[in-house]
């Protein structure tokens, strides 16, 4: 009985999320690659708001947290740490990314890259590298829905297909509805995770310890050592290592990575405008309160359910929702869970799809003007691809997931300081890159990470950052002849005026763009390099692209 109330209202809300998802486009049609990967650009502020904070508010954070609160302890709290000064940062960078991309008719991270150095398959390569590093975000959504499923349905469910349902919700409305769909499905997802979430803070201390007094207490008393770094076991053998030095490091790289993390740029660039984003910034960092949640929840676990160990220690929250609440509640919390793997899976498949779409298959002449119809593909392949390895190979991806926000940041020099610094060349960004890359994946993959007690990725970027100025002023100049205005990003309190009277202009070339887009070289515009003459404040005259 309890797995079919549970299992019922898990089910209305997935066919609910699907509709919701096509509800969000069906006064909007065609549009191309802009209307379907960045919401047109036209998403306001309470938008970005529940979109970005549903990237941030994964399953990790029901089932990871408090695993790792149960685990470790007090380590966990650098995700709080990265994600709050990640927000003080992207106050600055995300409006910075969003008029640059804006200016030239960008849609993505790859897109940026290759206008800022000139050489389209400089995005190729990035979007390659950059999949390579997103899949594994995939996988581990797939792989956490799919536990949430099979625990909340009594184990009606099999994990299996519990995967399926993972994939065929998420495809099922972000291959038509695009980013816009996803900020829909984030404010359901965002009202049932601040609602559940609240009632648990409330519920779980007075069920099981008559308040938050009494299970404090026991925790200072009897696990005292999970309430100070470096957490449970400390540096010793069967300890997390994690120390002072790994934690400030580690909130440092992941503070810097997260605002260049392609899915954060699409949620960025999907901004009507800068101020949504300021405003963004401000407000994102309140949703961090309810991290503290699950991480307190999985320490208390520790007296409920103790002995969990490996993956089962993922499942210390959910053991204290099943074994103490009716199955309506089980559903619904399992519903909000679920949702914190389904909107993130969406936005990584959707900027996997846009990746590709734009900047590697528009390099073949044949999908060079059916970039949102090739993105789309990429989609499906992509989840499907996550999908099947997620049942023959588990294994493989969960692997390369250690150097995923590690590599991701390993693109730091080539996007912030080459959107700053002309003289950053691209051999000195490329090379930076291939020794950041393989500096993390030979300290990861040998089991050297922390090293020395420090970050490895933040030991690869020093490495990166020294190679790249090195190879930089040990080559020419690029010979690049466009303008520092078409080329750098300004300070977008300064492109205001600039960018108001392109709005006024993006009506006409939006009407002129369909009659033209024939005659443009689809090559060229997909990267917004050489398509249209300036203007004198380096804005482009046309707003055309392909699709």
């Amino acid at each position: 009985m309890n797995a079919t109330v549970s299992t019922t209202i898990f089910a209305v809300f997935m066919v609910g999320t699907v509709g919701l998802g096509l509800l969000a486009v069906r006064r909007r049609t065609g549009g191309g690659i802009a209307e379907w990967s960045v919401g047109g650009r036209s998403l306001g502020a309470v938008f970005i708001w529940v979109l970005m904070a549903g990237e941030s508010y994964t399953s990790f954070s029901y089932l990871g947290a408090a695993g790792w609160g149960y685990n470790y302890g007090a380590p966990v709290l650098y995700v709080v740490a990265y994600m709050s000064c990640g927000y003080a940062v992207g106050y600055v960078v995300g409006p910075m990314l969003w008029s640059y991309a804006r200016r030239h008719d960008l849609v993505g991270i790859t897109d940026i890259l290759a206008h800022r150095f000139g050489r389209p398959w400089i995005g190729a390569l990035t979007a390659v590298l950059a999949t390579v590093f997103l899949l594994p975000y995939i996988q581990l959504q797939i792989t956490g829905m799919g536990v949430v499923v099979s625990t909340i349905s009594y184990g009606a469910i099999s994990l299996n297909w519990g995967y399926f349902i993972a994939f065929a919700v998420t495809t099922g409305f972000v291959v038509v509805s695009g980013l816009r769909g996803s900020a829909w499905v984030s404010v359901l997802k965002d009202v049932l995770v601040i609602g559940t979430l609240g009632f648990l803070a409330v519920y779980v201390p007075l069920h099981y310890f008559d308040g938050y007094g009494p299970l404090l207490d026991r925790l200072v008393a009897q696990k005292a050592e999970w309430l100070t770094l470096p957490g449970h076991g400390g540096d010793g053998a069967g300890g997390s290592g994690l120390g002072t030095a790994w934690f400030v490091t580690t909130s440092l790289l992941n503070a810097l990575t997260v605002v260049i993390f392609p899915t954060t740029v699409a949620g960025y660039l999907g901004a009507r405008n800068a101020d949504a984003l300021r405003r963004n910034a401000i407000w994102l960092p309140a949703y961090n309160v309810l991290l503290f949640i699950p991480m307190l929840l999985g320490m208390a676990a520790l007296f409920v359910v103790p002995g969990l160990t490996g993956a089962g220690s993922n499942l210390a929250l959910f053991r204290l929702v099943v074994d103490s609440l009716p199955a309506w509640a089980v559903g619904i919390i399992g519903v909000a869970a679920a949702l914190s793997s389904i909107v993130p899976m969406a936005v990584f498949m959707l900027v996997i799809g846009t990746m590709w779409g734009r900047s590697v298959l528009s390099l073949v002449p044949r999908w060079r003007a059916r970039q949102k119809g090739a993105a789309q593909v990429v989609v499906v392949v992509a989840g499907a691809g996550a999908l099947v390895l997620t049942y023959a190979a588990p294994n493989t991806l969960v692997r390369l997931s250690l150097i995923s926000y590690e590599g991701m940041a390993q693109l730091l020099p080539m996007v912030l300081l080459g959107l700053v610094w002309r003289r950053l060349t691209p051999a000195g960004g490329l090379s930076g890159l291939a020794v950041g890359v393989g500096t993390v994946c030979a300290l990861v993959f040998t089991g050297h990470d922390p090293v020395w007690g420090v970050n490895a990725g933040i030991v690869a970027l020093a490495a990166n950052l020294v190679v790249a100025l090195v190879v930089t002023f040990a080559t020419k100049a690029d010979a690049d002849q466009r303008p520092d205005a078409d080329v750098l990003a300004r300070d977008s309190l300064d492109s205001r005026e600039s960018l108001a009277s392109l709005d006024a202009r993006d009506s006409l070339a939006s009407l002129d763009a369909r009659d033209s887009v024939d005659s443009v070289d689809p090559l060229d515009s997909s990267h917004g390099i050489g398509v249209t003459p300036a203007s004198s404040d380096g804005a482009p005259r046309s707003a055309a692209s392909a699709d």
